[in-house]
């Protein structure tokens, strides 16, 4: 209670998830980028979502293909591809996003996902003007290390608000963890795709939708 902001994870919180098939594609277009033509399908699937470093390494080392290089296409295609599914109506925001407004506090968006990609989200869907900043990822093998559950984003989106006991609303364990290291309050909210996701950690708050974050206040 007594909050003095509130952070945002930015897919499955504030807009649909990215489909499955939008993340493989860009996995396989960046094979074929950097010359792999017929890679194994395990290993698109591996390098489609929630990939980390040791697997980034791993797999382009099977291909003798240059980690950095790859992941420059991956980002980028799989942006393109968000951009279209945007822009077709595919991944479009919650109906309840007009609960926002009537949070008295500063907002943030903070996301694993690529720092290009939200910020084409929060302007092409009028967000912007929500949310006094947003934290994200570089197209950068580096920034993989700072995903969540590891708090770096959640810390700086933090420091950009001044504040210093913020709830952080997500849709994931990693969201929920990253809070806890960061030293706050996590409200996990269980949209459609997390109807029965049973979780290993415990959130603060469990809610169906943005509109009962006012209560939380």
């Amino acid at each position: 209670m007594g909050y003095d902001a509130v952070l945002f994870d930015h897919d499955g919180v504030l807009v649909e998830v990215t489909t499955q098939a939008t993340h493989l594609d860009g996995a396989r277009a960046a094979f074929e980028a950097v010359g792999v033509g017929d890679p194994d399908e395990a290993d698109v699937e591996a390098l489609s979502i929630g990939v980390t470093p040791d697997q980034l390494h791993e797999v382009c080392g099977r291909y003798d293909v240059d980690p950095t290089v790859f992941w420059y296409h991956r980002d980028q295609i799989t942006a393109d591809g968000q951009y279209e599914e945007m822009r077709a109506g595919q991944k479009t925001p919650y109906s309840d996003l007009g609960a926002l407004a009537d949070l008295p506090v500063p907002l943030g968006v903070v996301s694993s996902n690529q720092r290009t990609t939200v910020a084409f989200s929060l302007a092409y869907f009028d967000m912007e003007r929500h949310f006094e900043t947003m934290e994200a990822r570089d197209p950068t093998v580096d920034s993989l290390h700072r995903k969540k559950p590891n708090p770096h984003y959640v810390e700086r989106a933090l420091d950009d608000l001044n504040a210093t006991d913020a709830l952080f609303v997500g849709d994931s364990e990693s969201d929920v963890v990253a809070a806890e290291r960061a030293g706050i309050e996590s409200a996990f909210i269980r949209r459609p795709h997390r109807a029965e996701t049973d979780l290993s950690v415990t959130p603060d708050y469990e809610i169906d939708g943005l509109a009962e974050i006012p209560e939380l206040l």
